[in-house]
Parts: C-alpha cells; structure tokens; sequence
C-alpha cells in the first residue's frame, strides 16, 4: 500500500499581537472540541507564532498528517472571527511512497464589492 503525505508551511500575518493570541485561543478551543468529535474538522495541522511572543504572525506546518483542508477551514473561521481581509494562499507538496511530490496549491479568493478596495476572505464557519 502507498504510504501517501502532505508537507505544507505558510504563514499568516494576523495585524496585531493581540489578534494573534485569540487566533491561538481559537486553535487550542477547536482541537480541544475534536477530540471529543467523530468527525475531526481541525487537525492535521500545527499553529504557533512565527516570531515569538508579540508577534502577529502565525505559522502553520503540517504535524505529519497534513490535512490541507483542516487549515482552510479553520482560516476561514478565523477570518470571520477576528473579521481579516486581504488575500491568503499557499503551496503545498503531496508526496507519495516517501520520494515522488506531486505539487498542487491552494488560494482564498477574495470577494466583495468591485472597486471599494477592501476584499473579505470568504467564511464558512
């Protein structure tokens, strides 16, 4: 049986420290609520400040599962609950039998209003 994985590392700039801190608050609440669920929505996946403490920007890699659509649903929760905007993507690598990639990319489009200037990442949450 192929032994099949995901390798992803990005970061997410969340404007200020304290938006940060809530967004990690928001993490450890959600994984805390999938262990007791059947039906994981938020693993496979690490969270952590990039910089350290004061920093505003999140990084999160894959914790040897690498569930890319745990990360995009928990951005978009994230989005809507500390109510982000802007553009967000990134690349990650499916990897099968530990030596062949295939490489595939994720984007969360914006959407709103044409021509106002502020776009919304789309939220699900």
């Amino acid at each position: 049986m192929a032994d099949y994985f995901t390798h992803f590392s990005c970061v997410l700039d969340v404007g200020t420290a304290n938006k940060a801190i809530a967004a990690l608050d928001l993490y450890l609440r959600l994984r805390e609520e999938d262990e007791a669920s059947d039906d994981p929505e938020f693993s496979g996946f690490a969270l952590s400040l990039q910089d350290g403490p004061g920093s505003s920007v999140l990084w999160f890699h894959d914790d040897g599962q690498g569930d890319v659509e745990s990360v995009i649903r928990f951005v978009l929760c994230l989005a809507e609950d500390l109510d982000l905007t802007g553009l967000w993507g990134f690349d990650y690598a499916l990897c099968r039998i530990r030596h062949k990639a295939y490489y595939a990319g994720v984007r969360i489009m914006p959407h709103g209003p044409p021509g106002d200037g502020k776009y919304r990442l789309a939220t699900g949450c």
